[in-house]
């Protein structure tokens, strides 16, 4: 029988780049969920997380994953949370590490789980046209289309801007954390005035679980998309 991700069924969900900041956002988002029963993490490092529901894959090459397809069967949601910064890198190297490596992971899932929600986060700006002037605006919108066109159940693109790591959660690159650390006192402030510009770990991670159960009008969210949710 197949399992319906609506309703009071459980979840079974697949999160990459969990140990980033946003992933981890969405990875204690996801324990917290009484709805998700099953929780599978697949990154190059380990997070460091405990809970009965999670297991980790510590996986190496992100284009192939004919090693570990058995383990990545009967899922019914993906939270694709992988992103690198484009400062200071080529094009060829920027659309390697964010085009090449999504469309390798969600061309495999889709052949694995046809009845599966992919959710990808991009960011704020990306351009969808793929003809602007930014380069990594460009390469985001590619790899958005792109993920569109597979025959997944549903696939949504989030937008986020400014986000404020809560509960703990830090970012891995020093100076953005030192950001963080610095303007703290601002954020919540900046939040409730800005819903079009600023969310939270957590509102981003509970915006994703509600899409993936519930669907969206729209495939494509920005930030006013995700904090209403």
């Amino acid at each position: 029988m197949s399992r319906d991700i609506v309703g009071d069924v459980p979840m079974r969900v697949i999160i990459f780049g969990a140990t980033g900041m946003v992933g981890q956002g969405v990875l204690r988002e996801c324990l917290v969920d009484p709805g998700i029963d099953r929780l599978l993490v697949v990154g190059r490092s380990p997070t460091g997380v405990r809970n009965a529901k999670l297991t980790e894959i510590i996986h190496g090459d992100f284009t192939d994953y004919s090693a570990i397809e058995a383990q990545l069967t009967g899922f019914d949601a993906c939270f694709f949370c992988l992103g690198v910064s484009s400062i200071g890198m080529d094009e060829a190297r920027y659309r390697h590490l964010t085009y090449d490596i999504t469309l390798a992971a969600a061309t495999t899932l889709v052949r694995l789980n046809p009845q599966m929600t992919f959710t990808y986060v991009t960011g704020a700006g990306t351009d969808s046209t793929e003809q602007g002037a930014r380069m990594w605006a460009r390469v985001k919108g590619k790899t958005e289309n792109d993920l569109l066109k597979l025959p997944f159940k549903g696939a949504y693109m989030f937008r986020p801007g400014a986000i404020q790591p809560l509960h703990g959660i830090r970012s891995k690159t020093a100076w953005v954390q030192a950001v963080y650390t610095a303007t703290w006192p601002l954020w919540s402030v900046l939040r409730r005035i800005s819903p079009a510009l600023v969310t939270s770990t957590e509102q981003l991670g509970r915006a994703m679980i509600h899409v993936a159960r519930e669907g969206y009008p729209r495939k494509v969210l920005e930030m006013e998309d995700i904090n209403s949710l």
